[in-house]
Formats: C-alpha cells, structure tokens, sequence
C-alpha cells in the first residue's frame, strides 16, 4: 500500500488529505501537492487511521501534548485520563513517552482511548527491555530494537520521534566543545550516546536509516527525526553538538523523503527568543521545508512551574516564523510527572501561543475572529464572546464565579464599565455595517 507521500506523488488525493483540506478549508489540490513535495505531513496508520492533522506549510500550527508513566509512578488510569483529558482541551496530537510499568500494556490502551494521532520514542521501550532481560541496557541488540519498532507501529502508532541523527561525529562535536552547561536533556539521546560509547559502535538507526524507512513505510507511519542532542538550556542553544544533528536530520529527511517516508524534523529544546528566528529559517533552507516539531522552545532557564508560560512565549514566535507542530510544556516540566490538571494547562497555554503564531504567519485569514470579538466586547455582548472564546467553559466558569449586580457589566468595573459609558457617547456612531 502506498504512503500518503507516494499516494501524492501518483496524483492520488487520499481521503486522509480530503480531511485535511476541509479541516484547513483549503483545496485539495494544495494539500495533495504539499504531501507530495514532503512540506505536509499527515500522521496516520494503515491499520488504525486515526484522526487526520495536517502538519506543515499552509496549515495552522498544531499542539502535541505528551504523557506516559515514570519509574516513580505507574498509574494506567491515570495515563488514559490524561490522554482524553488532552484531546478535549484541544490537542492535535499526543505523545504516548512511558517508561515504567507494563509498556505493552499503556501504548495499547492510550491508542484505544483517543482518536488523535499517537506517537512515541520506541528507544525508551527499546533500552527499557534490554535492561528487563540483560541487566544492562547497553547490551541492546540491533533486531531487538528494530523489532519493537515494528511491534510498535503495528500497534497503531501514527508517527514516531526516532533518534537516527545521533552519531559518532556528533559525540565528537560535544566532546571538544567541552560537553555543556545543561547537560544532556533527552533520554532516549543519552540513553543512545551511552549505548555507542559502551559498544564502541555507530548508531544503529544512523547505520541502517534504510531499515528505519521501510519499517514506518509498510504502516505509512510519520518518522519525527527526534533531537536527542537538544538544548537543555539556552546557553546551549546552537552549540556544534546541536547544530550537527540538526544538520544530520535535514539531510535524513531529505533521504527519507526520497525512499517515500512522511518526514518530520525535530527541534530545539530551550532556546532564547532572538534565536528562534534563525533557527527555523536554518531548518527550513537545509530540509527543504520540511515540517518542524518544536519542542517548546523554553525560553527562559529560571521559571520553573511556570515553563508552560516561558515555552508558550516560544512557541507564539516558533509559530510566527513557520514551526509546524508545537511540543506542549506543562507547569510541571523540571519538577514532576504532569498529572491531568498539568496536562491540560499546557495544552492551553500551547494552544494560545499556536493560535498567536498563525494569526501573523497567516494576517489574512488569521485575525477575523479577534475583530469580531473586539466588537462583541465592545457591544457588551457576552454570549458572543464566550462563542468566540478559545476556551468558552473557562470563560463562562469565571463570570459566573463572580456575578456582576448589572449582568451587562463585569465586577472589574461595575458601575464604571468603560465599554458601556464610550457606547452611551457614541451610540449614533454604532453600526456595525460601517465598522
């Protein structure tokens, strides 16, 4: 069966990008020729087809939000909670990331709760399991973990972060740059960097990138290109280590491309504000557009509890400037497993940096709804304001917690509502056919 990637390149419009163009309210001729030409992605499975999320040039920006258990705290319940909680705050794809307990078991039964698309890292399951049966997870063996790749996309896994940039000239780079101020943040890219330094050997996903392919090909799985080299904080941001697997990644998505594999890039970690710009525009010239997954980028280093704000502020500017799909933070990032309130804060905050984004990457057709809600504020017109909310429930919940004595004010001004006392001087002003 044909990927959606091939499927494009034949002229064939897939019902999965049908959707796509309707969710978009785009043609589907655009969405086809984007697929084709590997700028769109649309995460899917042939054997579970879930909902379809375009990812890419010309589509709004999209929010994944991940969860997954911890060697601390393996509660399922907990993790299938989380998950519906994140697909109704609004999240367009989740990250199933567990690495305690039953790891079978969790993936199965997230998949089976949501209808988004769900991806993973099979590194963490893969090390996970070397060390279960060996005692040590260096002494993972190539089948082993090619064959939990398999098992994992026929599971239903819709796209997949897979650690294939991290190679030995990589390790290099981070050596004689004199390692870093943060360290080294991504677990499945040091539990790969251990694994090559132990072994002596080239990165097995590096090495056979082929095999990788034809693997998420057969499913028409989405290969993230997983940073596992990214900045854990911004004076790390852009160091050669960084730099050279991103470098490595273009160059793989290029490849992946050519073999007929739905390619994404992945990027940055933390990052200061005046070098988001030049990063996407880095990723954007060397993959040839291909669709950027941005994991956050924190902004700031000092606001633990408060990284979703810091990220949020990130990922609006990612966004701007033409990231694709916007990792979520949570108030727990630094401190904690999220639980289901965490879960949903973050999605929030990412969906509000998203939707900032898209209004000024896309100014004409991305600002009407603001106009509309400034003049519903204006008119002190509340229900459509709370319809054209991003969060209508949150919204309604606060006015009501704390009721005006006159229902057309608020209890911030009451009496002296600025919108009402400007209304009552300019009422022969007010037609809205003129504004």
């Amino acid at each position: 069966m044909a990927t959606q990637i091939e499927s494009a390149r034949q002229g064939i419009i897939t019902a999965q990008m049908q959707a796509v163009a309707k969710n978009e309210s785009l043609t589907e001729e655009f969405v086809r020729q984007m697929v084709a030409e590997g700028k769109v992605v649309i995460p899917n499975n042939i054997i579970r087809n879930p909902l379809s999320a375009g990812i890419g040039k010309g589509m709004r920006t999209k929010v994944n939000a991940s969860i997954g258990t911890s060697s601390d705290i393996v509660d399922y319940d907990a993790e299938i909670r989380k998950a519906k909680a994140a697909q109704a705050a609004g999240a367009d794809t989740l990250m199933e990331l567990s690495v305690g307990g039953d790891l079978d078991r969790v993936r199965r039964e997230i998949i089976e709760a949501v209808d988004l698309p769900v991806g993973n890292v099979p590194l963490y399951q893969a090390f996970c399991e070397a060390a279960r049966k060996y005692g040590d997870p260096n002494k993972l063996d190539d089948e082993m973990l090619f064959d939990i790749i398999e098992k994992q996309c026929a599971d239903g896994m819709a796209f997949m972060a897979i650690h294939c940039g991290i190679n030995l000239y990589t390790i290099e780079r981070l050596r004689k740059q004199g390692y870093r101020y943060g360290g080294l943040v991504s677990k499945g890219g040091v539990s790969m960097v251990a694994w090559m330094m132990k072994n002596g050997r080239e990165n097995p996903l590096y090495e056979q990138f082929d095999r990788v392919c034809a693997i998420l090909k057969k499913y028409d799985v989405v290969l993230s290109l997983g940073n596992g080299l990214r900045a854990g904080a911004i004076h790390d941001s852009h160091d050669r280590a960084m730099v050279q697997e991103l470098l490595i990644n273009c160059e793989l998505a290029e490849l992946g491309r050519e073999m007929g594999c739905q390619m994404l890039v992945e990027g940055p970690g933390h990052m200061p504000l005046d070098e988001v710009e030049s990063n996407i525009r880095l990723q954007k010239r060397m993959s040839g557009d291909a669709p950027y997954y941005m994991l956050g980028p924190i902004t700031t280093d000092v606001a633990p509890g408060y990284d979703h704000i810091a990220a949020a502020i990130g990922s609006a500017q990612s966004s701007r400037y033409g990231a694709d799909l916007i990792c979520y933070i949570t108030p727990a990032e630094h401190l904690a497993l999220p639980n289901e309130q965490d879960v949903i804060d973050g999605v929030k905050a990412a969906k509000i940096a998203a939707y900032i984004g898209d209004m000024n990457k896309y100014p004409e057709r991305g600002r009407q709804r603001d106009k509309e809600m400034s003049k519903a504020r204006r008119d002190l017109d509340w229900e459509k304001q709370f319809e054209l909310a991003l969060f209508p429930e949150d919204a309604r919940a606060i006015r009501a917690s704390r009721t005006p004595e006159d229902e057309d004010t608020c209890t911030m001004c009451g009496d002296f509502c600025a919108s009402r006392g400007a209304g009552e001087l300019f009422k022969k002003d007010l037609r809205g056919d003129k504004i």
